[in-house]
């Protein structure tokens, strides 16, 4: 590896953060949520870590098929359903369970002639306005499915807007309950937010996402302090340090300019490895372990930071974008976006490792 620059996977992590899963809610079965390519960090790559999970949810229907070609054997969740009927026939052969939304899949689901009949999970919408059968029409909707050969079990399900916040519970609840009330059937309820802040959910299955990556879905809560441990740690090291006198600037735009003698490092990580172009001056960094302020704009492949505090560092020296003594939540605030965003855009460019537990130091 020519380039110093590597995105860590830490499989014991991840099975920590299941645990917690599991500790929140101990009677509810466990959909890891999967989509985007485990939130960026390796579908294939995560799997012996999500064995604590009773199932996995995902929106990509060739993830599903890879998941089976790779011998996965329980249940997959496809959380936005199917498109088309011609992949009915493959949802059935690969045993994939399928969200239902709105009624045009119902009617395919009619017409359709399976070898073996469907797990099907109804969507209702309780305000979320993206997808999701309307509460007046579920109960017919229902009764439709519980009639249709290529069904075998049906489930009902939403998705909280607000789970994050105080008040974002009780109203879509009381929407769900009242348009399910009286059908017999398990339900999944809670996301990442709900399993941590909201027990009253009461779930059957719960379907936690940004958590089991070791981020939070708060504006003010840390992963740290829910328990959570980060399983991607983005580490470079330093390929350059430049020594600035007063009024010298430092890359494109000349974003920093010094203001007293400055040592800066350069580090091999820019946009294009999924690093945010738009984090600004003052973004934190861990050099040597210790925090820095980016100082100038992010550019295609590197970024600088202010050595101020970090008088040993030295060309290199290991570097921390985000993960292990830094919350990418932190970063992403930084940034003005959210951690998932940035766990889910790091560049093809960027070589993954896995471990178990522990650290790599990268050097020149």
């Amino acid at each position: 590896m020519s380039r110093p620059i590597l995105a860590q996977v830490n499989l014991a992590a991840l099975r920590a953060n299941v645990a917690r899963v599991r500790a929140l809610a101990p009677d509810a079965q466990v959909l890891a949520v999967v989509k985007a390519n485990a939130y960026g960090h390796g579908l294939t790559r995560v799997l012996p870590a999500l064995d604590g999970a009773d199932g996995l949810a995902l929106v990509e229907l060739e993830a599903a098929v890879l998941l089976r070609a790779a011998h996965y054997t329980r249940r997959i969740l496809l959380l936005e359903g199917f498109f088309a009927p011609d992949e009915l026939p493959e949802l059935s052969a690969r045993r994939l369970a399928t969200v239902v939304h709105h009624e045009e899949q119902v009617r395919m689901l009619e017409t359709a002639s399976l070898a073996r009949p469907l797990e099907v999970f109804v969507k209702v919408n309780t305000g979320m306005n993206r997808l999701g059968v309307p509460p007046a029409a579920v109960r017919t909707l229902v009764e439709r499915l519980s009639h249709c050969e290529a069904v075998a079990v049906i489930r009902l399900m939403m998705h909280f807007a607000r789970a994050d916040e105080d008040d974002g519970i009780a109203g879509p609840l009381r929407v769900f309950d009242e348009a399910c009330k009286g059908l017999p059937y398990p339900r999944s309820v809670a996301n990442s937010a709900g399993v941590i802040r909201h027990a009253e959910t009461g779930d059957d299955i719960v379907r936690p996402g940004i958590m089991l990556y070791g981020a939070t879905p708060f504006a003010y809560d840390s992963a740290e302090t829910l328990g959570l441990a980060p399983v991607m740690t983005l580490r470079s090291a330093l390929i350059a340090v430049q020594e600035l006198q007063p009024g010298d600037a430092v890359g494109y735009g000349a974003a920093h300019v010094a203001v007293r003698p400055q040592r800066i490092g350069v580090v091999a990580c820019g946009y294009a490895d999924g690093y945010p172009r738009h984090a600004p001056n003052g973004t934190p960094v861990l050099v040597c372990g210790r925090r820095v302020p980016i100082a100038g704009r992010v550019s295609m492949d590197m970024i600088t930071v202010d050595l101020g505090d970090v008088p040993e560092a030295r060309v290199g020296s290991p570097v921390v974008l985000w993960g292990e003594g830094l919350p990418v939540d932190e970063v992403a605030g930084a940034a003005s976006t959210v951690g998932y965003e940035l766990l889910c855009a790091v560049a093809p460019r960027v070589p993954f490792a896995v471990t178990e537990v522990g650290r790599i130091d990268l050097e020149l």
